[in-house]
């Protein structure tokens, strides 16, 4: 294995920089979430029902790999989202053994507006965000 070559600070500074940067949109998205009435991670959970690729409902287990939880957990966190009446489930009419999950229309009400405020937000962080990741490829290489 060949030996990696060190960083140079300009690398340390580009890196430390957009850390920084994606912290603030995330601390964004945090204290969007919780005045919408959401805790971050169950905005997430709406995110990546929403936006599961080519369809609008997911099974337990494909959230809880696009949350990176256990399968218990997942559970647990659309439990308190049926309860706030933002998603529903359904047993799956292919496999009985599968519960699908889709938004509720308040799930997607509250979704569409918390998403128009990142929308905004990227947009304005974007142009920062796209020169540090030019910056890091290009001292990369």
């Amino acid at each position: 294995m060949a030996a990696r070559k060190k960083l140079s600070q300009l690398q340390y500074e580009n890196l430390a920089a957009f850390r920084y940067a994606l912290r603030q949109f995330l601390r964004f998205s945090e204290d969007a979430a919780k005045r919408a009435g959401l805790t971050p991670q169950q905005h997430q959970a709406l995110l990546a029902i929403k936006g599961f690729p080519r369809r609008d409902e997911v099974t337990v287990s494909e959230l809880a790999e696009r949350l990176q939880l256990r399968h218990h957990s997942t559970v647990e966190l659309l439990d308190r989202l049926a309860k706030l009446k933002l998603v529903v489930r359904a047993q799956s009419d292919s496999d009985r053994r599968q519960v699908n999950v889709r938004l509720t229309p308040r799930g997607e009400q509250i979704l569409d507006k918390l998403s128009s405020a990142h929308e905004e937000q990227l947009r304005r962080i974007g142009p920062e965000l796209t020169g540090l990741l030019n910056q890091l490829g290009a001292v990369r290489e």
